[in-house]
């Protein structure tokens, strides 16, 4: 298992696995394609994690000042539980601690109690909720992680 940014060649990979995991509010391969476009101009926000089968998953995170947020995570089913969604946001909050970010903020659906486990046990705590947030009328868990900003570049 590889870590590494995202590449044009990425975007189709990205594009399954994002609709595997979000159904109908997954983003489409123009918006992927974009984001990743304009992450290789700009400092490599876009991850991907790959194995010799292909992309296991991806992260998509955005720094602006003190503040950073996980737009998107996705893993593959086949993939889950081994360590893939901890490796994309241990190097996420590396590259957006290294932008300048002092807390990384997510949004994840409140029935969504796997990724909720897995924010928890990485440190992540609620800050809010947004009700209705999602297509379907879900509710939004709003996290906050700290970014520790001591460690070295």
């Amino acid at each position: 298992m590889r870590l590494r940014p995202a590449v044009p060649d990425d975007v189709a990979a990205v594009a399954r696995v994002d609709a595997e995991a979000f159904g109908a509010d997954a983003w489409s391969a123009t918006l992927l394609r974009d984001l990743v476009d304009a992450d290789l101009a700009r400092g490599e926000l876009v991850l991907a994690v790959a194995a010799d089968g292909g992309l296991l998953g991806y992260a998509v995170l955005s720094a602006v000042g003190e503040d950073a947020e996980l737009q998107r995570i996705a893993v593959l089913p086949a993939a889950r539980r081994r360590g893939v969604a901890g490796a994309l946001l241990a190097a996420g909050r590396d590259r957006v601690r290294r932008a300048g970010a002092t807390r990384l903020l997510l949004e994840v659906r409140a029935d969504n109690a796997a990724a909720l486990a897995l924010y928890a046990g990485e440190g992540f705590a609620e800050i809010g909720r947004r009700p209705r947030y999602y297509r379907d009328g879900t509710t939004a868990v709003i996290l906050e992680h700290p970014i520790d900003v001591t460690m070295e570049a």
